[in-house]
């Protein structure tokens, strides 16, 4: 985070994200594993739940609290200040880190590298065309690309089940991949956390980009969404103790029902929409994202061993910031294209257009989500 905010370039800033990244999958997966060794039942759903809460509560304040950041130009410091931010916050983990109970595994195993770097490679060439391919008119490179990354990651799940059959170590055991709830848990993992991140990304779109709203004003839209999601969050681990998985099922539905409105809303009114006027679906959105997100973790990770909670605490996390990156892709792909698309109009009107085609993507989402957590409450 220091690095990203003393980035003198737009190139440093990229390498300094990379490593920020890499910082995190090294965090998050020991997070959710630790959790999952130390707790069990009722005290695990409550962990599980506080976690859920705590990342999707940061997600939507970060939006107010970077754009309060950018707005006040602290130090005549701009959009730095939103990584040196991070810099106390990190150090203040680092030292409440020495206060986490210790677990790991009786024996290191060795690190398979080959899988890591075949892993890597392959979400790499994935991700980075359904990123970059829409803007530049999809290119031979981009589709080689694609085609390149599928076959990749082919290849490591071949490697994977070999190291297991040979008596080593994989990064992944393909076993876990194919149980069906963690399976299922996997994919609804990507789903919600595709919707969530595309959604920031095209709302901050409409109201800065298309209705001329300051970064602070943008931010404090999101304000009533964040409260929803405390309020929910809160109340999701009783839900989930009385009702099981069904509870979650209809938060899905919720979340569904709720983007549809927004949707709707922005349809209908189109360039002569007052973002304002969006703030009680924006509450009804934020508190379902509160029931699905919150006991999420828990559900999926429940169905795992302790002794796999680190490899399937990994899986997860992966799953979780390539449904985030596959999100944006994809739905700032139809967002990109609508705006491309309309040769004249009015700003406001061509946003709005925008907005309500790229979240027509994340309804069917939403609407897969809730399927699926309908079949896993079955299943459970």
């Amino acid at each position: 985070s220091a690095l990203c905010g003393l980035a003198p370039d737009a190139g440093s800033l990229i390498a300094a994200r990379v490593l920020q990244g890499l910082a995190a999958a090294l965090l998050f997966p020991q997070v959710y594993a630790s959790i999952r060794v130390h707790f069990e039942g009722d005290a695990a759903r409550r962990a599980f739940g506080l976690l859920g809460m705590t990342l999707g509560l940061a997600a939507i304040a970060g939006q107010v609290l970077g754009g309060w950041l950018v707005h006040a130009d602290i130090g005549r410091l701009g959009w730095r200040t939103i990584f040196l931010i991070n810099v106390p916050i990190g150090l203040l983990a680092i030292g409440m880190a020495r206060f986490v109970p210790e677990s790991h595994a009786p024996q290191r195993p060795a690190l398979d590298w080959g899988g890591v770097a075949l892993a890597s490679a392959g979400l790499g060439l994935l991700l980075v065309p359904l990123l970059e391919g829409p803007g530049r008119g999809w290119p031979a490179w981009a589709l080689a690309a694609l085609a390149a990354g599928v076959a990749l990651l082919a290849v490591f799940a071949v490697h994977q089940e070999r190291r297991r059959r040979g008596g080593r170590a994989p990064l992944v055991d393909m076993r876990l991949l194919r149980e069906r709830r963690f399976a299922t848990g996997g994919a609804l993992v990507l789903l919600v956390y595709s919707t969530s991140s595309s959604f920031f990304l095209c709302f901050a779109l409409l109201v800065q980009s298309g209705f001329g709203l300051d970064p602070l004003a943008a931010g404090l839209l999101f304000a009533p969404c964040s409260v929803g999601f405390v309020v929910a969050s809160l109340s999701a681990p009783r839900l989930v103790a009385r009702f099981g998985p069904a509870a979650i099922a209809a938060g899905a539905l919720v979340y569904a029902a709720s983007l549809a409105w927004l949707v709707a809303q922005v349809a209908l009114a189109g360039g002569a929409l007052q973002p304002p006027a969006l703030v009680p679906a924006l509450v009804v959105v934020g508190a379902a994202q509160g029931l699905i997100m919150t006991p999420l973790l828990n559900l999926v990770l429940g169905t795992v061993e302790p002794a796999h909670a680190g490899m399937a605490s990994g899986v997860i996390s992966t799953l979780q910031q390539v449904g985030a990156a596959f999100g944006v892709a994809v739905v700032g792909m139809l967002f990109g294209a609508t705006l491309s698309d309309a040769a004249t109009g009015e700003t406001r009107d061509l946003y709005a257009e925008a907005f309500v085609s790229g979240m027509a993507c994340n309804l069917v989402a939403a609407l897969l989500a809730a399927l699926l957590l309908r079949r896993l409450a079955r299943a459970s």
